[in-house]
């Protein structure tokens, strides 16, 4: 954690350092101004660290606010930044071409330059809060010749990565869970980071999921942020709201399926998946709930259905092609070795900022239909 903290501290300043050293050409030729810019930039880089404080003294308004102006900030930077990294790179180009030619090329700086990098980066945040709010339901069918003779069909919703928290609670769970029921599920599943922070009010959610009784039950399983923000806490919250959460168990449902979870790596403790998911070997479909969509290798074949979520897709496009270097498999089904189907969630919520850029939240409805026995 103290690496990440480390890491993300140095980044984010010299983002913000970056876009400041662009943008300044906006500002009028006074110390003055200047100052109060580059102070305000500091304190934002800041702004994350200093919400998370604040929540844990117990000053939620407070918490609340700088946090929703702190994640604003973020997002907004971030698409300054790439676009002051474009004309940057553009501008090089220009010269570079200027040279070897002699005909002269625009070199993108200047104040026009800069407001148009400001403008296209508050539209783009703009668009993305929208998308974040408006929820995709994805369909995936999985033939199975392990259901029993009896049943036909097995509908499976997966809900993760909804960080209820200080700022998502009631209205985000409200939209979630109206998606869920309109698909009428046998089983609802929450692959984790349901929780996120302290939830101010805890009665209204659960009267939301008390409304959402599949026949098979909800399963879930912890994630990274619901260790950081406080396990015990987090795990009697699910418990609340319905859910059997899984810490390195196995559950035979109904003599149709048996659902393995398994903790989050965060969580520390233990329950070793493959040796898990050898001991429930009875012939039922197997599902496997695991927050990161890194299936392992000993576990291929031992299970039919891992259900991850964890990457968000990169919640802000193009950061999806830098969760691939650590989890290449971060977008719905993937179709891996010795029978085993892994279906990454984009998530149904967001992280942080309430923004999503080209990575709309989903609620995952999973078929498990009869096939032939051995197909």
């Amino acid at each position: 954690m103290k690496k990440f903290l480390l890491a993300f501290f140095s980044i984010y300043s010299l983002m913000n350092a970056f876009v400041y050293l662009r943008a300044k050409v906006l500002l009028p030729d006074a110390p003055s101004a200047r100052a109060v810019v580059i102070i305000f930039m500091a304190f934002m880089v800041f702004a994350p660290v200093l919400t998370n404080l604040l929540e844990r003294r117990g000053l939620l308004a407070a918490a609340r606010s700088l946090g929703l102006v702190g994640f604003c900030w973020l997002g907004f930077l971030f698409y300054c930044f790439l676009g002051f990294l474009l004309l940057v790179a553009l501008g090089m180009l220009s010269q570079l071409v200027s040279l070897t030619t002699g005909f002269p090329l625009p070199v993108f700086q200047g104040p026009a330059a800069a407001v148009c990098v400001l403008a296209l980066a508050a539209l783009i945040n703009i668009y993305g809060f929208f998308e974040a709010r408006s929820i995709r339901v994805e369909k995936v069918v999985l033939q199975s010749g392990k259901l029993p003779p009896a049943v036909e069909r097995v509908r499976i919703a997966q809900i993760s990565d909804v960080h209820l928290g200080l700022r998502a609670a009631e209205k985000r769970m409200a939209r979630i869970l109206d998606a869920v029921q309109a698909q009428r599920p046998d089983m609802l599943v929450s692959t984790g980071d349901l929780i996120d922070g302290k939830l101010n009010k805890r009665e209204p959610l659960e009267a939301l999921f008390a409304k959402v009784c599949p026949r098979l039950g909800k399963f879930a399983v912890t994630g990274n942020h619901e260790v950081y923000a406080g396990l015990e806490e987090s795990l009697a919250a699910k418990r609340a709201f319905g859910f059997t959460v899984l810490r390195g168990e196995a559950k035979i449902v109904d003599n149709i399926l048996t659902v393995v979870g398994v903790d989050d790596p965060a969580a520390n403790h233990g329950g070793e998946e493959t040796k898990i998911l050898g001991e429930v070997q009875n012939g039922l479909f197997t599902l496997l709930l695991k927050h990161r969509p890194d299936p392992a290798g000993s576990s291929l074949g031992l299970f039919d259905l891992q259900l991850s979520g964890h990457t968000h897709y990169g919640q802000l496009f193009p950061l999806r092609y830098i969760v691939a270097l650590f989890y290449p498999f971060q977008n719905g089904p993937y179709y891996l070795p010795k029978g085993s189907v892994l279906y990454t969630s984009r998530g149904s919520g967001s992280w942080g900022l309430p923004v999503r850029v080209l990575a709309r939240p989903e609620v995952t409805i999973i078929d498990v239909v009869a096939s032939a026995k051995g197909a």
